[in-house]
């Protein structure tokens, strides 16, 4: 009989094993893009045969919709919590654009684009993409609505100024993934400056409360500035 110890594989839960799939598939989805999640390689990647990724995800296109669907709902969840947190609307909007710029979230901005262009092929990802799309409207446009309840935003239409915000946070993720050279300081903070003129505020305020915020983060995700552009989100 062998000395050696074997190792023991842990049976998991079905609901685990699932959410380990989807996880490994969302990882290869970051780095690699959607196009490159097989069954094949989601197991290589997690060290499993191939048929117990097939036993959850027969078709491959749900878990490549589920995959974007957990790394955009993460990064959702990141910039804009559903629980309020704690601040006044202005302090959480800062707060958003200091967590949204810089490199930390240039792999979230790809695979919006890689997911935006696949779903014109794709349904699965197409519906996901759309699901997406609205939860970011209606998380983005919750936060102005409450900025204006509260007096310290002001605009007309919360939903248009929401709508606005997105488009331009979209352009500049897209323009991050195709330029080479340095941006213009006006072009790196234009998404900011159309959330400040849009909803009343003065020139800068979210780049000082931006700042505030920075100065007391910690870790490898510190911001590089509030000024910078965030990554790609659901316009």
């Amino acid at each position: 009989m062998s000395s050696g110890t074997q190792r023991k594989r842990i049976r998991k839960s079905p609901s685990d094993r699932r959410a380990e799939i989807v996880d490994a598939a969302a990882a290869i989805a970051l780095t690699e893009g959607l196009e490159c999640i097989t069954l094949r390689r989601v197991a290589e990647r997690l060290d499993v045969r191939p048929g117990l990724i097939s036993h959850y995800f027969p078709a491959v296109e749900d878990l490549v919709a589920e995959a974007f669907g957990t790394a955009a709902g993460a990064e959702l969840n990141a910039l804009l919590p559903a629980d309020r947190a704690a601040g006044t609307p202005t302090d959480r909007l800062a707060r958003f654009f200091v967590l949204a710029t810089g490199a930390a979230y240039d792999d979230i901005s790809r695979l919006w684009i890689n997911a935006r262009h696949l779903s014109r092929y794709r349904p699965v990802l197409r519906d996901r993409v759309g699901h997406q799309e609205a939860l970011w409207r209606s998380r983005l446009e919750d936060l102005v609505r409450e900025g204006v309840d509260r007096g310290e935003f002001r605009t007309a239409d919360p939903y248009v100024t929401t709508v606005q915000i997105l488009v331009v946070i979209d352009g500049l993720g897209a323009h991050a993934n195709t330029e080479t050279g340095a941006r213009p300081e006006a072009v790196t903070r234009m998404a900011v400056s159309t959330a400040e003129r849009e909803l009343g505020l003065e020139s800068g305020a979210l780049g000082r409360h931006g700042t505030a915020l920075d100065a007391g983060r910690t870790g490898t995700r510190a911001a590089s500035g509030a000024d910078g552009s965030p990554a790609g989100s659901g316009a």
